[in-house]
């Protein structure tokens, strides 16, 4: 088998011009990692490796087809590998479309609002007011990915963002507290809102509907999503598909200023905590 990779690799560098070679060996590899970076943490990873050693696999085979006699396996290769790459378009649905919104939706340069430092304080305020009081809760801030497919399923209020609407909105026995709500800008948009829950992925599967209703939510948008627990009253925050749990308030501050205004938590020279990753400790939501 190593003979044979080696008079692979000797035949291709003799043939072909080897810095053409080195070039796109390495842009194929950037593509790869690329992919395994985006989809890390979510089902499609273990997804997209399994398909990575199926090719290396049925690759390792035609290089030696000739020593096994497997005079058709070109043919064949060709023909599975469009076959798979069918199969793929199939099952990466949901990381498909999350890539082409998160492309679609992306502005360069992007201006942080200054109102947002208000609106930032007042979720915070809330946040530490509910974690005291152990009520749950689940806030959405929408960024570059619009989320009025979302919004459509809740109530519409279009109300400033205060600590005193929230608190009343999450408040036990609220008709909207069980969903949770988007803020738009420096309106909240919606509450009563129907998150879509994580199904798969390297979480905690003791996790309650909240945890998993806000990372499956920042794994279809690139929206920051504070959750709170109800059962102990710690404040999580979730992004990119990854939740971090157990912060602080003052963490909590700086993650959203970090994410929600880049541009002007680096001017002030603030560097954002390292948010406590998820933990076995069991917490249901």
């Amino acid at each position: 088998m190593w003979d044979a990779i080696v008079r692979y690799v000797k035949y291709i560098f003799e043939n072909y011009d080897p810095r053409s070679v080195a070039l796109e060996w390495l842009l194929i590899g950037i593509v790869v990692y690329s992919v395994v970076r985006f989809l890390r943490g979510t089902g499609g990873e273990r997804l997209f490796k399994g398909i990575i050693v199926l090719v290396l696999g049925f690759w390792a085979i035609t290089l030696l087809k000739d020593r096994l006699g497997l005079a058709r396996i070109d043919f064949l290769y060709g023909k599975f590998l469009v076959g798979l790459l069918i199969i793929a378009a199939v099952a990466f649905q949901p990381e498909l479309r999350r890539g082409l919104m998160r492309l679609g939706g992306a502005h360069f340069g992007r201006n942080a609002i200054p109102e947002m430092a208000g609106v930032i304080e007042q979720i915070v305020d809330a946040a530490a007011t509910l974690s005291r009081t152990q009520i749950g809760a689940l806030i959405a801030l929408e960024r570059e990915v619009k989320l009025g497919d979302f919004i459509t399923t809740g109530t519409r209020i279009d109300s400033e963002v205060t600590a005193n609407l929230l608190h009343t909105i999450f408040w036990p026995g609220s008709p909207l507290h069980d969903m949770g709500v988007i803020i738009r800008g420096t309106r909240l948009a919606a509450a009563g809102v129907q998150f879509p829950l994580a199904e798969h992925g390297d979480f905690d599967r003791t996790l309650g509907s909240r945890h998993r209703a806000a990372i499956g939510l920042s794994r279809e948008s690139d929206a920051v999503i504070v959750v709170i627990s109800e059962e102990t009253g710690n404040i999580g925050l979730a992004v990119d598909g990854k939740l971090a749990r157990f912060l602080t308030v003052e963490q909590l501050r700086q993650q959203l200023l970090d994410r929600m205004m880049p541009l002007v938590a680096g001017k002030k020279g603030t560097k954002s905590q390292t948010a406590n990753p998820v933990k076995s400790k069991q917490e249901s939501a």
